[in-house]
């Protein structure tokens, strides 16, 4: 067998050479089906979320692979992309809880594993493994730069991508989010980049294209801006120049575009707005003309961008042709024509496109001049003339009729390098024999072309004044080149990735200096190739954009700009040396500017920023920001903290000194003994952005000494108790540590107060709201719970209540009562003389007759009177309690009585024989747990129903439809807010006649006698029910006496009328109907005949009608306003009514609260209604002649039949809502198989609607609807026609549209199926009759009639017709900014 060499210089038999040929023929078409297929193959896009440390947790990685790609090569992939070595990291889902990492050694496929393709987004989550942090690839084994990635690596790496949460907005060619520090350093290309404001990426790529361009960066060098003349801030050039200076010689690797949008007269909302970059350069061009005028640079846009081109008509009979010029700044080309599947493959090809004829024949014949008739005709553009820079739009936007949104044009389309545009223009033909001008409207459509095949993209819109107009003015005539010296390169791509719906701008652009492409993408430039321009052809072969295919989006170019190859005109790039020296000014003073921008950084790097706080001696507790750099003494630091409080004059310097503390905990850590020369950087531990600790700028008195403060030491504020005189003092500080035992506590607290540490009780109130006795001699502080800063309660006494267990003693009592007490603003309601002859009041103890008021003035008394008899009753009450107290023989019975100031402090307590004590109008009688005598006396009664007659529904019409939810949704539950330094320092706290002051907010701890617990009224709550009685007819206010003081208001407390104010201090875990009760004599009636409403921020009013529930929401000083009304009781339900008007413009009005009760029927709750109609809204209706129907919003609803019972055949709730209807006749509703329908008859002769008009059905058939409509619109049955009325009652639609919006007729046999649903009462149908026909109106008559609807539709507050959000109009303003509406803020 003959041997051969092989590749290996191994002999190998002859025949062995082909099979190895045919062997590598055979793997390189099966690696091109490879490629091939993973081109057609769907591809599943990753997103990962890098969660290994802080500094990578905001970085994403994002591929787009294969859906064939094995989880091994996913792995493989993500490792390359994210600089790690492979096997040291896990991926998990990043949107399901606790799943496990995905295996590394798996050849499952992506699509197997549960990722979906299509362009749908796989979050993924990169995370340790096994506890360790990913191992990162060293520099010689590679780096996790996108540059360093292999072919196929970057083939499923997409590129530009999103912003997190950013519509619109730009994006980076790698995953790092944008941070100030990414733009200090200047790129390694040598060109800086422009920083996104928010959706200004269409701005930057414009700014960097014409920056680019030679001819406009140093003409616009070559102005000179005169201060004097005009305002640098709204100078549109001037900021162009500055932002020029700045891009070529900054140091930055990108800069801030504001200055430049402030000269726009944009304000920060602009920056969310994204426009089309070429609408935006016409716009530009227009500004700068307007800014330009009367200099050498007036005719600057003219003379780079604007060309000529010839609109035309030609008889093809006689060879006549009218014609005309126009200018134009840029070609706009067709994508795909009208119409057509098939786009357009290349520009070339869309530019043969734009200027080819149709003929006009047919009904589209052109009325020739010179024949004097209509004849067969050639209509087209000409090029006559090409400006030195030529534009060319691909128009990528179109409209979808089929869908009627905007849509984007994704089609492929090619574009050469250079392009000869000499095939076309027309040199000869500009003024031909047979040609006669018509007119030359090359001056009034500056920039605009004008042609049949495309839109007119530079007119003024019909609806929105977009840019500025024009002056006309004059163009200058160019000398025509050449086609053979027509020849355009490409140096800039404008490159649109996204949708119809938003997306992102970023340019690729050619530098005339050295001829490489640059990418522009904001803040990022890079170096990109020729093949990466090839990219954004569009099409199937281009790179897929970063968004969802569900917006059918990519990436592609959307504005081309080519320079003419003229060596005589193509300019350079101005170098620095030779700026005019105007441009040098500037280039200084930028330098200047940017150095000093430089130094406060520097400086704020090395700065200090924490928090300082200061009890000022006159001020109070002061808090400010202390800055001072790292260097800076702690001296220094004082003395600057000493004038940032403002205490020269009040405090010397030297009593006053810096202190560590904490904020939260009220908690003095250390003091700076001997530090005073010691850097604050080194005190503070460096300077950081934020510290887990604030300084106190502490004072004292020139006599005084400061006191040490050492680390490790605790805060204790101690609170002296008085059990004689019922006080608690303000807190003494005392500094204590840990591992003190309680017996050293308290010889501590002996020392600072004075107290004999034998018989001293010491309290700590710790977090969660409990208080603990202090009382194991040996145990630490820190065994019992003590913290950085405490709060505790000592007590010095040899009295009994020492012998009683602690939360049955005296002192666990004021305890409980101090942290438990609020204190309310209560607003009294106006008392006319009627409701005052209802109030009784209680009289002293001892008293000779009981006192009821006739209502005159001179026997009216004042709340101070009323408060001045309560308090001696109380005293009384308090005095009779202790005999009995004291007479008593069993301890149980005392433990399961109420506590001493449960009793004292209510003024509806029951005395013994001898005491009075007033009576409710209903003579209830309150249950006294006092074991006393019970004695009543009777007041002057009445009516309770008719103790209201003359009440104001002020408060119903100022809430109206706000007040609907009147549970006071805030009584709930108990906050639990830690209350460590909740006392107040404001002197001695009397108990015995309420807290003066009470700082404590949150919920405190129940009481711990043995079997005794809130009352909660599970009754209440089952049934759903707001009433003040149990389920066996008692007030639920008796089941519990919590305490209760009020006292009137002074001018201080409260804004409001001070006589009319009560200022009560009370038990938060009182509930709503004890503390109704409470209030009874205050306000003059009983506690079912007013209502009460808490007073929320910008003094909305709710009603509070959850009598179960406490107050233990409510916190100091909240505001309360008491309104005469009758509470309900249990089963009743508060509800509002308004009346039904279907043909009156405002077809809701509100009439009246009233009350409905559980199994009332639906006549009863009209017979108890129809009486209070008539009182208070002068309605006097019949019974049979009004319903009441449901009410869903605006939206009439079930009619409710007379024998209908609430809460059995008809839900109710709090705050239900119902319409009245009055009606014409007797009601015709009779049966719940009855449907009533609402009718309108739409006449299209008259373009009028008829008014609204009941139709009663029997049953739900379309045929007895259209029998109904025949016979009350007199209409044949054949030819009546109905729709469904849409969106909310009256369903109003404007009559330019009813014709063709409404689905008339529909192909249904009964009305409670699609597209109908008619299933309820209520329901509005339109109706008409289809012989009918339509007014023909005239286009003014149109627009008058669009003008009244409008007006109309608009006042019922219903939609004209549907519209999608508008877009704003790109204006760029050169008076500094848009005039604002009067009021506008």
């Amino acid at each position: 067998m003959e041997m051969v060499p092989s590749e290996e210089n191994q002999f190998v038999p002859k025949e062995g050479v082909f099979w190895s040929c045919r062997q590598s023929i055979f793997d390189e078409m099966k690696r091109l089906s490879q490629i091939q297929n993973a081109a057609e193959e769907p591809r599943v896009l990753c997103i990962i979320q890098d969660t290994t440390s802080a500094k990578t947790v905001n970085e994403r990685l994002t591929l787009n692979l294969p859906a064939s790609t094995t989880l091994s090569k996913l792995y493989e992939d993500v490792a390359h992309k994210a600089g790690y070595v492979n096997d040291t990291f896990d991926l998990a889902w990043g949107n399901t809880l606790d799943m496990a990492p995905l295996d590394h050694n798996s050849e499952m496929s992506l699509s197997d594993s549960g990722f979906e393709p299509g362009g749908k987004r796989n979050f993924l989550q990169l995370t340790d493994k096994d506890g360790e942090q990913p191992q990162i690839v060293s520099d010689e084994s590679g780096t996790a730069d996108s540059s360093g990635v292999d072919d196929s690596s970057q083939e499923r790496f997409i590129g530009p991508l999103l912003r997190d949460g950013t519509a619109g907005s730009s994006g980076d060619y790698s995953s790092p989010s944008y941070s100030y520090s990414s733009i200090l350093n200047k790129s390694e290309t040598g060109y800086v980049g422009l920083v996104n404001q928010a959706m200004t990426c269409y701005l930057n790529s414009l700014l960097q294209t014409l920056f680019m361009t030679p001819e406009f960066r140093n003409a616009l060098y070559n102005w000179e801006f005169e201060e004097s003349e005009e305002d640098p801030v709204t100078s549109i050039p001037y900021q162009l120049q500055r932002l020029f200076v700045l891009l070529q010689t900054s140091k930055k690797r990108a800069i801030e575009t504001t200055d430049v949008t402030r000269s726009f007269g944009w304000d920060s909302s602009e920056a969310w707005q994204q426009h089309d970059i070429q609408e935006l350069c016409r716009v530009m061009f227009d500004a700068l003309e307007q800014k330009w005028k009367q200099t050498e640079q007036a005719d600057l846009i003219n003379q780079l961008y604007q060309g000529k081109l010839k609109d035309y008509v030609r008889c093809l009979e006689c060879g006549y042709e009218s014609w005309r010029i126009d200018t134009y700044l840029d070609i706009p080309l067709v994508i795909r024509p009208f119409g057509a599947s098939q786009a357009y493959g290349s520009v070339e090809e869309a530019l043969q496109a734009f200027i080819q004829p149709e003929t006009l024949d047919g009904p589209n014949q052109y009325f020739c001049e010179r024949c004097k008739k209509k004849c067969d005709a050639r209509k087209g553009l000409r090029f006559l003339h090409f400006p030195y820079l030529l534009t060319l739009q691909l128009k990528r936007f179109d409209f979808d009729y089929t869908t009627m949104h905007r849509i984007k044009l994704n089609d492929r389309m090619t574009f050469p390098e250079e392009l000869d545009m000499g095939p076309f223009i027309d040199v000869d033909d500009e003024k031909s024999p047979q040609t006669e001008s018509c007119t030359d409207s090359g001056a009034e459509n500056e920039g605009s072309c004008h042609s049949d095949q495309m839109s007119n993209d530079f007119s003024t819109d019909d609806c929105v004044d977009e840019g500025i107009c024009l002056d006309s003015t004059s163009s200058t005539e160019r000398v025509l080149k050449p086609k053979s010296l027509l020849t355009f390169e490409l140096f800039s791509v404008m490159v649109h990735s996204g949708s119809a719906a938003g997306g992102h701008y970023y340019a690729c652009i050619k530098s005339f200096s050295d001829g490489q492409w640059y990418s522009f993408n904001d803040q990022h430039v890079s170096k990109i190739t020729q093949d990466d321009i090839k990219k954004t052809y569009g099409g199937s072969s281009g790179s897929r954009g970063y968004y969802s295919s569900a917006f059918a989006s990519s990436t592609n170019a959307y504005m081309l700009i080519y320079r003419l190859k003229d060596a005589s005109r193509n300019a350079k790039y101005l170098a620095v040396e030779d700026f005019p020296e105007h441009i040098k000014s500037l280039v200084q003073k930028e330098k200047e500017s940017e150095e000093q921008e430089k130094r406060q950084r520097e400086i704020e790097r090395n700065t200090c920023k924490i928090k300082l706080f200061c009890m000022h001696p006159v001020k109070m507790m002061m808090e400010s920001k202390l800055e001072v750099h790292k260097d800076k003494t702690l001296r220094e630091a004082t003395e600057m903290a000493y004038k940032l409080m403002e205490l020269e004059g009040v405090v010397p310097l030297d009593c006053c000194r810096l202190v560590k503390y904490d904020e939260f905990h009220e908690y003095l850590e250390r003091s700076y003994e001997g530090e005073e020369d010691t850097p604050m950087g080194l005190l503070l531990g460096g300077v950081k952005s934020s510290y887990m600790f604030d300084l106190l700028l502490e004072t004292r008195q020139p006599e005084q000494v400061f006191q040490p403060y050492k680390p490790g030491e605790v805060m204790v504020k101690v609170h002296v108790v008085d059990l004689k005189n019922e006080t608690i003092a303000s807190p003494i500080s005392v500094r204590a540590y840990l591992n003190q035992t309680i017996t050293e506590f308290k010889q501590l607290i002996a020392q600072a107060t004075g107290l004999s540490a034998e018989t001293m009780r010491v309290v700590l109130e710790r977090c969660y709201n409990d208080l603990r006795l202090l009382y194991v001699p040996n145990k630490t502080l820190k065994a019992e719970g003590f913290f950085r800063s405490n709060k505790v309660f000592v007590e010095s006494s040899e009295s009994t209540d020492l012998q009683v267990a602690f939360t049955d003693s005296l002192l666990w009592k004021l305890l409980d009562r101090h942290g438990n007490t609020i204190r309310l603003l209560v607003l009294l309601p106006e008392q006319s003389p009627g409701t005052l002859a209802n109030r009784t009041l209680c009289q002293k103890v001892g008293g000779d007759s009981d006192v009821s008021f006739d209502g005159s003035k001179d026997n009216r008394k004042s709340v101070e009177a009323i408060l001045e008899e309560s308090t001696e009753k109380l005293k009384n009450l308090s005095l009779q309690q202790q005999q009995h107290q004291g007479s008593s023989t069993s301890d149980s019975q005392k433990s399961s009585d109420a506590s001493d100031f449960e009793h004292i402090e209510s003024p509806t307590q029951e005395a013994d024989a001898n005491s009075s004590l007033c009576v409710a109008a209903d003579n209830r009688e309150l249950e006294n747990r006092i074991r006393t005598t019970a004695g009543s006396s009777g007041g002057a009664s009445s009516d309770p129903d008719n103790h209201f007659a003359c009440e104001e529904r002020s408060d119903s019409e100022v809430n109206n439809d706000r007040s609907t939810s009147s549970v006071d949704s805030d009584i709930l539950s108990s906050s639990h807010s830690s209350d460590t330094l909740c006392n107040a320092d404001s002197g001695p706290i009397q108990l015995a006649n309420g807290l003066d002051s009470h700082s404590i907010t949150s919920s405190r701890r129940s009481k711990a006698h043995e079997g005794k617990k809130e009352t909660w009224d599970t009754a209440e709550e089952d049934s759903g029910t707001d009433s003040e009685y149990d389920d066996n007819g008692k007030n639920k206010a008796e089941a519990q006496y919590l305490y209760f003081r009020a006292e009137p208001c002074s001018q201080d407390d409260s804004s409001w009328d001070a006589q009319k104010c009560l200022v009560v201090h009370v038990d938060k875990r009182i509930t709503l109907a004890a503390f109704k009760q409470n209030l009874e004599p205050y306000v003059g009636v009983t506690s079912t005949q007013f209502k009460v409403f808490r007073v929320y921020a910008n003094n909305q009013e709710f009603e509070s009608v959850r009598l179960n529930e406490t107050l233990s929401s409510f916190s100091d000083d909240n505001k309360i306003t008491i309104r005469l009304g009758r509470a309900l009781k249990k089963g009743e339900y508060r509800v509002k009514v308004y009346q039904l008007l279907v043909n009156e413009p405002e077809p809701c009005k509100f009439l009246v609260d009233t009350v409905f009760a559980k199994g009332m029927t639906v006549r009863q709750s009209k017979e108890e209604l129809l009486p209070q109609l008539k009182e208070q809204c002068k309605l006097d209706l019949s019974i049979d002649r009004v319903r009441l129907r449901k009410k869903t919003w605006k939206n009439p609803g079930t009619v409710f039949l007379d024998y209908h019972v609430y809460e059995e055949d008809i839900s109710i709730s709090s705050n239900w809502e119902v319409f009245l209807e009055v009606l014409n006749e007797p009601e015709k509703m009779k049966s719940m198989s009855q449907l009533a329908v609402l009718t309108r008859r739409w006449s299209p002769a008259t373009m009028k609607l008829g008014p609204f008009q009941e139709v009663i059905l029997e049953s739900s058939s379309v045929e007895e609807l259209k029998d109904k409509l025949s016979e009350i619109g007199d209409i044949p049955l054949e030819n009546v026609e109905f729709a469904k009325g849409r969106g909310t009652f009256p369903c109003d639609i404007s009559v330019l549209e009813i014709h063709q919006d409404l689905d008339w007729n529909p192909k249904v046999s009964t009305l409670n199926v699609w597209p109908l649903y008619i299933c309820d009462d209520g329901a509005v149908v339109f109706y008409r009759d289809s012989t009918e026909e339509p007014m023909e109106l005239s286009e003014d008559e149109r627009n008058e009639l669009m003008k009244k609807e409008s007006s109309r539709l608009l006042k019922t507050g219903h939609r004209v017709s549907y519209s999608p959000r508008k877009e704003k109009a790109l204006k760029i303003y050169l008076d500094g900014g848009p005039a604002k509406e009067p009021g506008q803020d």
